[in-house]
């Protein structure tokens, strides 16, 4: 601990232990939005491969790759990347080589991932790879696993994939109970990378970063540069705070989050956010909720004291229980059929189905619902991909108003949808638009993202290429 302490330090941090959260990293300076809090490269990691996307083991690229001769499970853009990680990878496609074809497509990731945590500690140990005070096995010792919160279906599988780990490794001193235990310590503490647009990539243990504790109205927020974690300020944080990220998407009512905190992460969570009840009841009924049946009135509803339906706060007016459930049970066979309806080039009847779910939704939701936002939010993706460009741009405006509403800004969700706005708008020749909604993406992701990432350059290149349009576009207008 003393170790840790001295590295943390000279960031300007500090690890300490409260009673009702264990440990947590407070700051010993102040911190200005946007400014990096804490950098951190995985103890270990992996792609989320699947049957049908690949990605390079070394830096999660997609493209160019080619498949590990030896072991056919592990992926390799080229000989840089195969060569950083041959250490490891050589004692695991010795253990993979073992297994039978068909038991290889039983090693998912998540197994992947165990088997990479038991072969970094043996290479430490033996002192081929360098061991540091925060790149070390013991601080996967001193997470908490949370065991005793599982019940026994959890229990049972974890114990499954430690039969499985221990095949593949075929090691005798270790035993199963370590490997399921340490299953439920990646499942609390193991995070998804995701590149620059927040798409996930992989997963991986951030053992540092996996003392910040959860917050549903964070300080800080996590993302990614390659593989590396990086952890930086979304507001001022005064010196002797709590450093605070999400560990879940944030919209959505009290009762949802903490539900989802509760089942991931065994905690139920008291940020000031939290702990407002009347807010939260009004907040749940606009964002989960019905709304008033006078399209005049933008009332929130509640239940009646005799439980027959549903009272609006604003107007008074009434929705029986009927008239909603009957709504509700369209929407769900519309949703059944649009699932049946998912075959490659099928986008044609796939849109229509969300159109006519979004109608009923609007019919029936608060025009805040985070449920209507859902379907536009598809519905922008498939006119995205069918080159629609205009309709696309009115439900990606749409999306943009109940962003604003459950991700308060600098949301790094928020600054993407901006940007999104901005490149369909100057596409379609809206200059002066795409300039203020690529401004506005700029001063968001500044804050979460930096400036030096390719991805941020290329935001901020955008940005210079639509003030230059507009430039020209006016001096031509003079002549």
């Amino acid at each position: 601990m003393e170790e840790l302490q001295n590295v943390v330090r000279d960031g300007g941090l500090a690890v300490s232990n409260l009673p009702e959260k264990g440990r947590c990293l407070l700051t010993t300076k102040n911190f200005n939005p946007g400014e990096v809090i804490l950098r951190q490269e995985p103890y270990v990691c992996v792609p989320n491969n699947s049957s049908t996307v690949s990605r390079c083991d070394g830096c999660f690229a997609s493209e160019s790759l080619k498949k590990c001769s030896a072991c056919q499970v592990v992926w390799y853009c080229g000989s840089t990347c195969q060569k950083s990680e041959w250490k490891l990878h050589r004692l695991e496609c010795n253990a993979l080589s073992r297994l039978e074809k068909e038991k290889r497509k039983a090693v998912t990731p998540s197994i992947r991932l165990m088997v990479r945590l038991y072969l970094r500690r043996k290479l430490q140990n033996e002192m081929f790879i360098p061991t540091t005070v925060t790149d070390s096995y013991n601080f996967v010792e001193a997470l908490v696993s949370h065991l005793k919160d599982l019940d026994e279906k959890q229990l049972v599988l974890y114990a499954q994939m430690a039969n499985l780990v221990h095949f593949i490794l075929q090691w005798p001193e270790i035993n199963l109970k370590e490997i399921a235990e340490n299953f439920s310590k990646l499942a609390c503490n193991a995070h998804t990378i995701c590149d620059c647009e927040l798409r996930p990539l992989g997963t991986g243990l951030y053992p540092v970063v996996s003392i910040i504790n959860h917050s549903c109205m964070p300080n800080a927020v996590l993302t990614f540069e390659g593989k590396s974690s990086v952890v930086r300020a979304v507001e001022h944080i005064p010196e002797g705070a709590e450093v605070s990220i999400a560990y879940i998407d944030t919209a959505g009512s009290t009762m949802t989050r903490q539900k989802a905190l509760k089942e991931q992460y065994f905690f139920t969570c008291t940020c000031p956010r939290c702990i407002k009840v009347y807010d939260d009841i009004q907040e749940s009924a606009i964002l989960e909720g019905y709304r008033c049946k006078d399209d005049r009135c933008n009332g929130f509803l509640l239940r009646d004291s005799e439980d027959k339906g549903f009272i609006c706060q604003t107007c008074g007016l009434r929705r029986s229980k009927e008239e909603v459930k009957r709504i509700v049970c369209e929407i769900t066979a519309i949703s059944d059929k649009k699932l049946k309806s998912t075959s490659p080039g099928n986008h044609e009847e796939v849109i229509s189905l969300y159109k006519m779910i979004e109608k009923l939704q609007m019919e029936l939701c608060h025009p805040f619902s985070i449920s209507l936002m859902r379907t536009q939010e598809e519905l922008l993706k498939i006119l995205m991909e069918l080159g629609d460009w205009r309709e696309a741009l009115a439900y990606c405006r749409l999306t943009i108003t109940g962003y604003q509403r459950v991700y308060p800004e600098p949301h790094p969700l928020l600054g993407l949808q901006y940007y999104t706005c901005g490149k369909i708008e100057w596409l379609l020749g809206y200059t002066e638009d795409a300039i203020k909604s690529l401004t506005r993406a700029v001063d968001i992701l500044r804050i979460t993202h930096g400036t030096n990432s390719p991805f941020m350059k290329e935001l901020m290149m955008k940005l210079d290429e639509a003030h230059a349009e507009a430039s020209y576009n006016l001096s031509s207008k003079d002549e």
